[in-house]
């Protein structure tokens, strides 16, 4: 709805604002164009927006299985005579193991098949290119007891 007009008064003028905005309109958007000063040697690319892939099909039949699980990692315990004083007397376990298992991996999988806890592990490689890991067990464990119950080789 207009605004009523009062008795006497005229018709106000254009302010400053709508007259430079009908020279603008009359001038097109175009008329004058602002470089953008650059500064930089390099050119880098603007960060514009990246989606995230939607594939219709898998790319993979099945998944991936991993390499080494605890069942690969642990090959057999170790019974020979030094490996026997090791379970008597420093309560710690004797394992031929993958290679490729590190000390970590080595631990979840004694806690995994044997349920024990493990203080430390020591690694090496033996001449005929096997791994050897010596598993010292923490004191509330027996390493003869689970030698003798869950490996069956005392």
């Amino acid at each position: 709805m207009p605004p009523k007009a009062t008795q006497g008064s005229k018709p106000t003028k254009p302010s400053k604002q709508a007259n430079a905005a009908a020279k603008a309109a009359l001038r097109g958007v175009n008329s004058t164009k602002v470089r953008k000063v650059r500064k930089s040697t390099t050119f880098r690319r603007p960060k514009t927006l990246e989606l995230s892939r939607t594939p219709r099909y898998p790319r993979r039949s099945i998944p991936r299985q991993p390499r080494l699980d605890a069942s690969k990692i642990l090959i057999h315990p170790l019974n020979t005579e030094s490996a026997m004083k090791k379970i008597e007397e420093n309560n710690t376990l004797v394992f031929i193991v993958d290679t490729k298992a590190n000390k970590r991996q080595i631990a979840a999988a004694l806690k995994k098949q044997y349920d024990v806890e493990t203080v430390k592990i020591n690694t090496l490689i033996r001449p005929d290119g096997t791994k050897k890991a010596f598993a010292r067990l923490t004191t509330d464990v027996d390493a003869l007891d689970i030698a003798a119950t869950k490996l069956q080789i005392v």
